[in-house]
């Protein structure tokens, strides 16, 4: 009986996939990525966060342009072309697929082109991969990473169109800056538009049905947000529930139902539906596995990443853990080792993720990111915590900048010091995040980034300001 061709086959080669492809064939694995895209990366790469944080640095360049004139740069005939900002876009991820590319060479990992299927019938593992030309191949192999992804989430009411009724796929590449946008979800999603498009002058309109935009950031973050985008120009509508998306011609008509129970119309050329990503896990063979999902068609994994078909793993958005790139990674290589470990080619077992822990990042103007819990999931676990805040009009490089609206804020045990939540609005939050997520990952206390020295002036001072504070030793007050 021949032994199969792989160690592992991953399927999909997103942020998940291809880190972990990179970490198998790094330990020895004979490795195999399956991809149906023509490039390599995923909708990280090609469809999230690469493309659209290249539009957002654009619009955070015009911004510091029209700013330069309150410290004495007088800049004169700026404006945007479109197209170039595209081109730049575009440019920046064709760069990084070529990178994934020769990644998986350096790690000795085969790229298999086409849509990958599971074929665990018969007590083998396969992997069938039907390419563009509809040609099958099939892939003998030990193990299945499942990195397929999700998908923008489309409503019975608001079928997408691609031209007027769009989903965050289509307005990477919307073919002019839009004179109005009705955005429909104040997620991370929808934000991180907005904020590109009202400032780039586009009247932008956000319609959430929560109390409260970016919800599963800290309040008070969301708040100041909310107030900054609302002062340059963007509206934003909680707590209101759409009824009715209709387009005639280049209108979209949008009805909705405020909450006290009035209704309205809002006008605009385009509709950005962003509610939500669905996983990729329809049509790719898990009837042929003991591998379970979840009513929104997750994969259900353990804190190994296993599913229950031994030697089937999933990772990313196909789980219903944190939709984020670098989630995905991480969990791919916890998938990878843990195969590794079973095969002898590492002496430890992986440790399981803590998800308590991960950092998330907005990327709008201002920038918002934190790491642990906040103020409601505390009281929602019972924890005694501690709230310490550190706002940037203290700081002497925000004042530099021109930035000063934001802070630092600590929650922690009042006990032992533990950080149990950071989380960050203001200039540089999304970078200012990494040492106080470093110090929640390795259970460091409050007292140890009170006693770490930060450079003079920086922005990252604020941290030391807030950790200070939070041990009575205020440097300001």
């Amino acid at each position: 009986m021949t032994s199969p061709t792989y160690d592992v086959v991953v399927i999909g080669s997103g942020p998940g996939g291809y880190i972990a492809a990179a970490r198998a064939g790094a330990l020895g694995l004979k490795t195999a990525v399956v991809e149906r895209d023509k490039l390599l990366g995923g909708t990280c790469l090609h469809r999230g966060c690469i493309p659209t944080k290249a539009l957002l640095h654009a619009a955070d360049v015009l911004t510091e342009i029209k700013d330069a004139a309150r410290m004495g740069v007088m800049v004169e005939g700026v404006k945007i072309d479109w197209d170039k900002v595209l081109g730049h876009k575009r440019q920046v991820v064709t760069s990084n697929a070529g990178g994934v590319a020769h990644l998986m060479k350096t790690r000795k990992v085969d790229v298999v082109s086409g849509f990958g299927r599971l074929d665990f019938s018969g007590g083998k593992r396969r992997v069938k991969v039907i390419g563009d030309d509809g040609k099958e191949t099939t892939l003998e192999t030990n193990n299945v990473v499942l990195a397929t992804g999700s998908k923008p989430r489309e409503l019975p009411f608001a079928k997408f169109d691609g031209e007027r009724i769009i989903n965050s796929d289509h307005i990477l590449d919307i073919p002019k800056i839009p004179g109005s946008l009705a955005i429909l979800g104040g997620g991370v999603i929808g934000i991180e538009f907005a904020s590109l498009f009202c400032r780039l002058g586009t009247k932008v309109t956000v319609l959430e049905m929560l109390p409260r935009i970016v919800a599963p950031a800290d309040a008070d973050s969301s708040k100041l947000l909310a107030d900054e985008l609302s002062k340059q120009g963007c509206e934003i509508k909680c707590d209101v529930k759409v009824t009715s998306i209709e387009r005639k011609g280049n209108e979209i008509y949008t009805s909705y139902q405020n909450k006290d129970g009035t209704t309205a119309t809002l006008t605009s050329e385009y509709m950005l539906v962003a509610v939500g990503r669905p996983p990729l896990t329809q049509n790719i063979g898990l009837e042929t596995t003991k591998a379970a999902t979840d009513k929104a068609g997750f994969v259900v994994v353990d804190g190994m990443m296993q599913t229950g078909e031994p030697g089937l793993y999933a990772i990313g958005d196909c789980v219903n853990t944190p939709w984020l790139a670098h989630v995905a990674s991480a969990e791919g290589m916890i998938a990878v080792e843990h195969i590794a470990f079973g095969l002898g080619k590492t002496p430890t077992k992986p440790a399981a993720l803590n998800y308590d822990h991960t950092p998330s990042c907005v990327y709008s103007e201002p920038p918002l990111a934190w790491s642990g819990l906040t103020e409601e999931e505390c009281q929602k676990r019972g924890l005694a915590f501690k709230v310490t805040k550190f706002d940037f009009a203290k700081n002497a490089k925000a004042a530099i900048l021109l930035k000063k609206k934001g802070f630092v804020k600590f929650l922690t045990d009042p006990k032992y010091g533990e950080i149990l939540g950071v989380h960050i609005v203001g200039p540089q939050a999304t970078d200012l995040l990494a040492e106080p997520a470093l110090a929640i990952s390795a259970e460091m206390p409050i007292e140890e980034l009170a006693r770490t020295v930060h450079a003079h002036p920086t922005l990252y001072e604020a941290i030391w300001e807030a950790a200070s504070m939070a041990v009575g030793r205020a440097a300001h007050g």
